[in-house]
């Protein structure tokens, strides 16, 4: 496959007239000053670094307030509710779904942090590793690239206390884990892009001597949760005398194999000591927002020259953009400054290249940059729109993500498959139709 723009981001910065050859869905030549008909713009397409997929059927539903004042506390008591209804089979349209429009909004793989294991009320399916597979499936279908994260969960809370009500879905046992994670390996073994990593859930979730281990369970990514509400960094605090991310940094083999979820609860000493471990840390400012989480410390973490990514997690809205022009938004009104997320680029331009450097990182899926022995992971702009006409460079970047509308995103490629064509995902009909059978019965139930 021979693709041509007019102009694309390359690991040097900006080239014009640039033609990509295209083998076994990696990046067999790339070569700067060859005029050929194409696409305007070509830019490396990040990978989704944080996501559940099954919550993007709760999208819409949890806004009303619940007695008191509401919380992520609160909204979790929903979602674990939500999680009773839920089937293989809706799992695996839902997560199609989701894919589709992960898809349409630029993300050319996702890292599914995927904790929903087992039946309602607890034990296990036939094979230990349906729901993996169901989420297997739904990258089948939509061709989105995928690095599956099987999450360790095993108690209710850093005192050890049982798991209960929706946790039950999640919990496993050592053994029954070890079930799952190898059925995981099954079930994924034909996606030929495909990575199987690791999650704790959280610190306080999970063992001690559980976290101890959890480095040699796999060669894949690490995920975890860390300091993203008050009340877990208290909880943490008094259980164990220290910080998430303190506790973490002394005492988690931390490196670039880690990519810690959220963190908004950190001290400039835990900023600076995260960044230092080489870990990515996975930012979600639009679940962030959402759930109330807080804002992260971004020119901090850029002092320390620490790597990151985005990702929809909730996915109570999918949209590549948005996240990044709210991670940036939120340092603007947190600091009562502009252009906060800059250094000699444009602050547009560090938000793309840093969350396609970082997502790549978080997924194992390479440098997250258009270059030989790359992925072909690359998504091509609707240049010709009011809002992007005439623009070029950084200044064309700021305007998509600053400026831009919905449905920007004309054709999209994961390791060369090319499945959003014309700003339409190609199985997108076909999985929407699943998925709103899915959600009448859901809603009914409801």
């Amino acid at each position: 496959m021979i693709l041509h723009a007019t102009s694309a981001l390359l690991p040097d910065g900006w080239a014009r007239h640039v033609r990509i050859r295209v083998e076994g869905g990696r990046i067999a030549e790339v070569t700067a000053g060859v005029p050929g008909q194409g696409h305007g713009v070509l830019l490396p397409a990040p990978v989704n670094l944080h996501s559940h997929t099954f919550q993007r059927a709760m999208a819409g539903l949890t806004e009303g307030r619940t007695a008191g004042q509401d919380s992520f506390w609160t909204w979790r008591a929903l979602m674990y509710r939500f999680l009773d209804r839920l089937s293989p089979e809706d799992v695996q349209a839902i997560a199609a779904q989701a894919m589709v429009e992960m898809a349409e909004a630029g993300f050319s793989a996702v890292c599914e942090f995927h904790y929903l294991h087992h039946p309602v009320g607890g034990g296990t399916h036939a094979d230990p590793a349906e729901m993996s597979a169901r989420i297997a499936e739904a990258a089948r279908e939509t061709g989105l690239g995928l690095t599956h994260l099987p999450v360790i969960y095993e108690q209710g809370g850093v005192d050890g206390r049982a798991l209960s009500g929706g946790q039950l879905r999640f919990g496993s046992s050592p053994e029954v884990f070890a079930a799952l994670l190898e059925g995981a390996g099954r079930a994924l073994s034909d996606l030929p892009d495909v990575v199987l990593g690791v999650a704790p859930h959280s610190l306080r979730a999970v063992r001690r001597e559980t976290l101890a281990r959890v480095a040699g369970m796999t060669q894949g990514p690490i995920h975890m949760h860390i300091a993203e509400q008050v009340a877990e960094v208290e909880e943490v605090r008094t259980a164990w005398g220290a910080r998430p991310v303190e506790w973490a940094c002394a005492n988690l083999p931390l490196d670039a194999r880690w990519c810690m979820i959220h963190a908004t609860q950190m001290t400039p000493a835990e900023t600076a000591a995260l960044a230092r471990t080489g870990a990515v840390t996975g930012l979600c400012p639009i679940t962030e927002a959402n759930l109330g989480d807080g804002i992260f410390d971004g020119p901090g973490w850029l002092a320390a020259c620490g790597i990151f990514g985005v990702g929809s997690d909730s996915n109570v809205r999918i949209s590549l953009a948005e996240e990044l022009r709210l991670l940036e938004y939120s340092q603007r009104l947190g600091h009562r400054a502009r252009a906060v997320m800059a250094d000699e680029r444009s602050t547009g331009r560090l938000l793309w290249e840093q969350a396609a450097r970082g997502g790549a990182q978080a997924a194992g899926r390479g440098r997250g940059v258009i270059a030989v022995g790359e992925w072909a992971d690359l998504v091509a702009l609707d240049t010709g729109d009011l809002r992007l006409e005439g623009l070029e460079g950084d200044r064309l970047l700021d305007a998509v993500i600053f400026a831009g509308r919905d449905g920007l995103v004309t054709d999209l490629w994961s390791a060369g498959r090319h499945v959003v064509r014309g700003g339409h995902h190609i199985a997108r009909e076909a999985v929407a139709q699943r998925f709103r059978a899915t959600m009448r019965r859901l809603r009914d139930a409801l």
